[in-house]
């Protein structure tokens, strides 16, 4: 017997299964009077913050909410977000952030698929969530948050509000441990490429270890103070509302992204850290100079999704932003790979410079291995940077699977790999690069959309004979839908008609901004020939 085994097991004094809720009580234990959230003119010391998401995971369970419940947020980036975070995994449940830029249906599905018990949603969110709410087959406990500091007029979709839910709750209130770290924490849900979306499940063990690798990847010291400009929503924050809680950072909430409100926040609360799409980027570049502000400090901006034009990362360098360029899937948590910059690419010529600033980089310190393979024959690429393969994933920050999916989880982790599906190359120095998406996602705005939902629009419309929707480069969103529409014969359609029937059928981030009525090149087969159509965006 192996003697470093023999007598020498677990128990309570050397193992506990790792949580990221334990860094909340730390946080509060070590210091209590750190300001933990900044909301408008609210101040919310990491004491009060512990106190209130015990209060409100007490509030949970005296509505016998527990492991294998599903508590649904449809929230902005408010102190109800972050504490339903720590709340409602305190219970055992399992947290569900809704993004809040859905159309009712999918928010039903969603409601539904997840058999949520609990919904806490904001009354910005009124109308869409009612809609959903009505479409919906569960009939959740509703509880409504009236934000304090900047007021919805949106009708109380119950007589539960949100302060008086807590108000009922034990600020000492023992919370659960998870028995197990693979227990569930939280459910997201992919944009529904391929017909409904998938729910994906995040476990503690995951959640926690990404706490580590943000900090680490950002350059998080003690005491951050962190812009929430990405959604809370999306992959839970990337993790970052677990995350300040190892550092004892401060959260400034950020209810609306608009470019004074974020340079307001940027000087006034000396924030060193934010994370966003380029659409964030633009937001701050393009502002009138009567919203501009002169950042007297060094801010560290965590920036995904499409890479933006290098005049867009010169302009942020200039303006005093420091870029660090992350890459990932729902399914990883969010943030997986990042582009770890080496001093002396900055002795490169500009052409070359750049070429380094938009490759996707190399594995997250939490990731066990990232690589580019081909999907038959499960073997690496060559690292010569020009042989495609699909981008893969191996790791504890890759998800538990696909909720009530078991297909879909078994075919994404075919031969003990995570299949990201977005196609790429590796490099001599293991950095990897994305070169295309097989799935033909759109990403814009930091959000996935589905050339085959929009595409399925559009061919609704009488006067269509066939479309394509592809992505066209956009400094502002980064990447946005444009579609290539081939008519019927005698019949007639304009670009404003098209963009019009999508705008009535889909939420409005989906509808594509270009249209080009023209005939669609296909394969002898009759397939649509895409790679065709993204060069011809370029003049469209």
């Amino acid at each position: 017997m192996n003697p470093y085994e023999q007598n020498l097991g677990r128990n309570p004094a050397n193992y506990q299964p790792l949580t990221p809720l334990s860094l909340l009580e730390r946080a509060a234990a070590v210091y209590p009077d750190h300001v933990a959230v900044i909301h408008g003119n609210m101040r919310v010391s990491y004491r009060d913050l512990y106190a209130r998401s015990r209060r409100l995971a007490s509030a949970l369970a005296l509505r016998f909410i527990g492991p294998g419940d599903t508590v649904s947020v449809m929230l902005s980036n408010s102190p109800p977000m972050l504490e339903a975070h720590y709340g409602v995994p305190m219970t055992g449940a399992v947290l569900h952030c809704i993004n809040t830029r859905l159309d009712p249906a999918i928010i039903a599905f969603q409601l539904d698929h997840a058999n949520t018990r609990i919904l806490i949603t904001d009354r910005e969110f009124a109308p869409t969530v009612k809609e959903a709410l009505a479409l919906a087959k569960v009939k959740p406990f509703v509880i409504d948050y009236d934000d304090p500091e900047f007021p919805q007029s949106g009708e109380r979709l119950s007589y539960n509000e949100y302060e008086a839910v807590l108000a009922k709750g034990d600020p000492e209130y023992k919370w659960r441990m998870p028995e197990d770290e693979w227990e569930a924490i939280s459910l997201n849900y992919t944009s529904g490429t391929t017909g409904n979306p998938k729910g994906v499940v995040y476990h503690h063990r995951g959640a926690t270890l990404m706490c580590y690798a943000n900090t680490l990847a950002t350059g998080m010291g003690r005491h951050p103070v962190y812009l929430w400009t990405l959604p809370m929503f999306h992959c839970n924050g990337w993790c970052f509302p677990w995350s300040l809680s190892a550092v004892a950072g401060t959260h400034v909430c950020l209810r609306w992204v608009r470019a004074k409100l974020m340079y307001d926040a940027i000087v006034d609360h000396k924030v060193t850290h934010l994370s966003g799409a380029p659409i964030v980027m633009a937001t701050l570049l393009n502002a009138p100079a009567s919203e501009k502000r002169v950042i007297p400090h060094k801010v560290a901006f965590n920036h995904a999704a499409a890479p933006p034009p290098q005049a867009v990362l010169n302009a942020m360098v200039e303006a005093g932003f420091e870029l660090t360029h992350l890459y990932g899937l729902t399914e990883t948590y969010g943030p997986a790979t990042i582009n770890e910059w080496k001093p002396e690419w900055n002795e490169l010529p500009g052409g070359e410079r750049a070429a380094m600033r938009i490759r996707q980089g190399v594995r997250y310190v939490a990731l066990d291995d990232l690589t580019v393979m081909d999907p038959e024959t499960m073997e690496r690429v060559p690292a010569d940077g020009t042989t495609m393969g699909e981008v893969m994933f191996r790791g504890n920050i890759v998800m538990k699977g696909y909720l009530n999916n078991k297909k879909a989880t078994d075919e994404a982790f075919a031969g003990g790999w995570f299949h990201s599906g977005d196609l790429g190359v590796l490099h001599p120095d293991g950095y990897i690069q994305l070169k295309d998406r097989s799935k033909d996602i759109i990403i814009s705005g930091g959000e996935n959309i589905s050339s085959i939902e929009v595409e399925d629009v559009i061919y609704q419309h009488p006067a269509v004979s066939s479309c394509a929707v592809v992505a066209k480069d956009d400094e502002k969103w980064g990447e946005t839908p444009c579609a290539f529409v081939e008519l019927k014969p005698g019949q007639f359609a304009s670009r404003d008609d098209i963009i019009e029937w999508c705008r009535e059928r889909l939420a409005h981030y989906k509808c594509p901004r270009h249209v080009v009525f023209a005939e669609i090149p296909k394969t002898s087969t009759g397939k649509i020939q895409k790679y065709k159509l993204r060069e011809m965006t370029k003049d469209a």
